[in-house]
Formats: structure tokens, C-alpha cells, sequence
């Protein structure tokens, strides 16, 4: 038998549109087919090629780009995860600022590109994604569980939207548990008067003063600005602060009740009449300054970045000689730990740190709100006594 005779025996089908060719590759060791679908937009053919290790594989793969193709979805067997999360990295991220997109772009290049990425998107399956968040669930927590797998949706919804995909995998699945992260804590009272002393002098006191005062979000305190200060009392309206911004992206606070005014402590007003003297100072001395009404700002007036307030925090609790791995966000815990062990109810301290209703303050503070409900047996102690019922 001659060679083109081998050939034609070992063929499946013959080259009508839409019906496909099967034959073995003797250099891959598998099935290859190549489906003729007619043209491509630019007028070449358009006849992708699919391996299998049976016949049947490769007939199913037919039956997938027919199907795709009836869909007016445009899959190529090389187009992998990885190109699809990196054209969702370059074009999927409209209006994002830039603390998001650097955010984003960390979690697909250490955790979504290295694993998947080599991976066909036609070929990714359910199991393949079950498979990487069981074997990253061994060293991540939920919460960075969660982050990733949204990296993967949302860069195979791109995909899909650009008809590079029929569907998404990565929706499929089921979020595992993860590793315990560390729990945000905060400070006992001690810790707090230490800190504040260690602050005193710094340009960081008036910072930590109302945060640890009033249990603003590090974002807030951040763009908070001085025409929403309001440091004396007129009228009946006592001297407060109107927590209206954020330096997230648009200004906007987290949520809609996160906008809210605080009465200030007489504390802070103080320490905010200093700081406001001092701020002057700096401007009328200053040919770098840059007005922009911040409350706390840099030296010359800028913004604030999270990077400076991490680093002032770390000095200040160095100072203190307190352990320096501290966040800024457990300053707010601090101030609701604090509320709560002085018999706060809970729904005032709701009220004060920006929360939709009392369950997420539970939720998000449940270590630092009182294991034990006094306030009840207090007042009845106050109207019967010790003895009344005995």
C-alpha cells in the first residue's frame, strides 16, 4: 500500500465545509482534525486545527466551534487564560484608579497567570479552577481566595464579551474556605494613652487623635478637608466634623450611610485648633505649598497617601514602645472596642462609624464589641437595688 493510500485509509472525513478531517499524527502521537468553516472576516480560510486522542475527542471539538461559530463566537485553540487576562488587564479596567488597577494586576501575575494562564480557554474546565483554589487554599485566606477567583471571572467575562469565549468556568465553581488571616485587633486603653502621649509634638497626633476619637475610616481622615470642620459651637450645633468624603475613586464615602456628621469630642477640637495654627505656619512659610484645604496633609500641603500614614503609625508606635505591625484601620477598631467596653449601645456605635444598620457592626467588630449585654441588668439595679426581689 502506498503512502497516499495510508493516508487516505487513515482519513475520516474529506473536506466538505462544516464536516471536518480526522487522521493520525504520527509526530504528536494523536488524532488531528482540521474543520473547514468557511471564511474568515479578512477573506482567509478559516479551518481550525484540534487534537484528541480518540476520533470521538475530536469530533466533540467539531461540535463545539460549530456550535460557536452559529454563536458568533471567534475561539482559537491557542488563545490562552493568560491572553485573556492580559487584554482584560489593558482594556477591562476603564475608570479604575490606579490603587485598584495595581491591585488587580498583582493578583493576576502572582496568582491567576502562573497557574492557568498556559491553559486554553476553550479548554479550562470547572475542575481545572476547582483544582487551583484547593491548592492555593492552602496558604491564602478566604478573603484573598475570593479576590482571585474574581480576577479569573471577570478576565474570562471580558473574554466572553468579545466572543473569545462560549462560557465562563470560573462561575461555576464554589469559593473554599481558606486560611484564618489575622484577625484585626485593638487597642486597650493603655495602649491608646501611650500612643497619644508618644504622638505628642509629631505632625501625626492630630491624625491619630481623631481617629482613635471618632472612629473615622483611614480613607475619610484622608480627604477629609477643613471646610467640613466645623471647630465651634453655633447656635445649638455643637462643633463637628462632616465625614462626606473619601479618597476612594469618585470621593465617595464606602456606602450611602457612611456620609454622616460627628459631634467632636472637646479633646479634638483642641488638638485641631493647634493643628490648624500650626498648618498656617507651614503655608505662610512655604513657597511649595499647595492649597488644597486638606486637614492632614503632607509638609507641602499635598495629599496623603496610605504609605504615609503606615509609616507615621510604625514611628509613633516605635516610640510608644508598642509592636509596630499596628494598621491604620485598627485605630477604628480601637475606637469601637473602646465605645463598647464604656457601655455604648450598639446602634450609637453603628451610627458613628458609617455602618448600613447593626448587623455589619457585629459582623466586622465582633471582637472588639462586649461578649455581655449590661446595659438591662444596670438599670434594673439602679430601680430596684441589689435586694428588692430577694
Amino acid at each position: 500500500m502506498t503512502a497516499k493510500q495510508t493516508d487516505d485509509k487513515q482519513r475520516d472525513h474529506r473536506g466538505r465545509r462544516g464536516e471536518g478531517t480526522i487522521y493520525w499524527d504520527e509526530k504528536k502521537k494523536c488524532y488531528r482534525g482540521e474543520l473547514s468553516l468557511g471564511l474568515k472576516p479578512n477573506g482567509k480560510r478559516n479551518r481550525p486545527i484540534v487534537y484528541g486522542q480518540t476520533k470521538a475527542a475530536v469530533r466533540d471539538e467539531f461540535d463545539r466551534l460549530r456550535k460557536e461559530q452559529s454563536q458568533g463566537i471567534r475561539t482559537s485553540a491557542t488563545y490562552t487564560v493568560k491572553e485573556a487576562v492580559e487584554e482584560f488587564l489593558r482594556r477591562g479596567l476603564p475608570g479604575r484608579d490606579s490603587g485598584t488597577r495595581a491591585k488587580i494586576e498583582i493578583l493576576a501575575r502572582k496568582h491567576v497567570i502562573p497557574s492557568v494562564g498556559g491553559v486554553a480557554v476553550s479548554k479550562l474546565t470547572a475542575d481545572d479552577v476547582d483544582d487551583w483554589l484547593a491548592n492555593k487554599a492552602t496558604t491564602l485566606s478566604t478573603r484573598s481566595l475570593s479576590e482571585i477567583l474574581a480576577v479569573l471571572r471577570r478576565a474570562l467575562k471580558h473574554a466572553q464579551r468579545r466572543d473569545r469565549l462560549g462560557r465562563n468556568v470560573a462561575e461555576l465553581v464554589e469559593l473554599p474556605e481558606g486560611q484564618t488571616g489575622r484577625p484585626s485587633r485593638a487597642l486597650p486603653i493603655e495602649g491608646v494613652i501611650a500612643l497619644l502621649n508618644a504622638s505628642r509634638g509629631r505632625p501625626f497626633h492630630s491624625y491619630l487623635v481623631l481617629s482613635l476619637m471618632t472612629g473615622v475610616r483611614t480613607e475619610e481622615a484622608r480627604a477629609l478637608t477643613w471646610k467640613h470642620v466645623h471647630l465651634e459651637q453655633i447656635s445649638e450645633v455643637p462643633p463637628h466634623v462632616e465625614v462626606w468624603r473619601s479618597v476612594r475613586r469618585g470621593g465617595d464615602t464606602k456606602t450611602r450611610k457612611s456620609r454622616r456628621s460627628i459631634e467632636l469630642p472637646v479633646s479634638v477640637v483642641d488638638v485641631l485648633v493647634e493643628h490648624r495654627k500650626t498648618q498656617d505656619m507651614l503655608r505662610s512659610a512655604s513657597d511649595r505649598w499647595e492649597d488644597n484645604d486638606l486637614v492632614f496633609c503632607t509638609r507641602h500641603g499635598t495629599p496623603l497617601d496610605a504609605a504615609n500614614v503606615r509609616r507615621s503609625l510604625r514611628a509613633t508606635l516605635k516610640a510608644a514602645g508598642l509592636d509596630p505591625v499596628w494598621t491604620p484601620r485598627e485605630l477604628r477598631h480601637s475606637f469601637v472596642s473602646l465605645m463598647s467596653a464604656a457601655g455604648a449601645p450598639i446602634e450609637l456605635i453603628s451610627r458613628l462609624v458609617g455602618h448600613t444598620d447593626t448587623s455589619v457592626t457585629e459582623a466586622v467588630y465582633r471582637h472588639e464589641l462586649k461578649p455581655v449585654i449590661t446595659g438591662g441588668a444596670e438599670i434594673m439595679n439602679r430601680l430596684f437595688g441589689a435586694d428588692s426581689a430577694g
